[in-house]
């Protein structure tokens, strides 16, 4: 999908917003930027939460909402899509 995703663009950024760390454990905030080749920019955003043992990556996990980040930039088809996913997942 992001081989896909990376096709379709011109341009891809990612912007570091915030990150703290305690212990072993390390959050980001990041933003991606996405410039589509025929769409308006999108914008992307999440939480990367990393767990080190003795210095190296044990567990890392990647949190966003892909697909409604990138709906919530197309008029048709934003309002629909949150419609369905307020009624399915409340």
């Amino acid at each position: 999908m992001t081989k896909h995703l990376s096709k379709r663009s011109k341009n891809l950024e990612v912007v570091v917003c915030s990150s703290s760390m305690q212990d072993d454990l390390i959050f980001v905030e990041w933003e991606m930027i996405i410039s589509y080749k025929k769409y308006p920019k999108s914008s992307i955003y999440g939480v990367n939460r990393t767990t080190l043992e003795d210095g190296k990556i044990i567990d890392q996990r990647d949190y966003s909402d892909l697909w409604g980040d990138i709906f919530d930039n197309i008029k048709f088809f934003a309002g629909s899509y949150r419609r369905v996913m307020k009624k399915r997942f409340g």
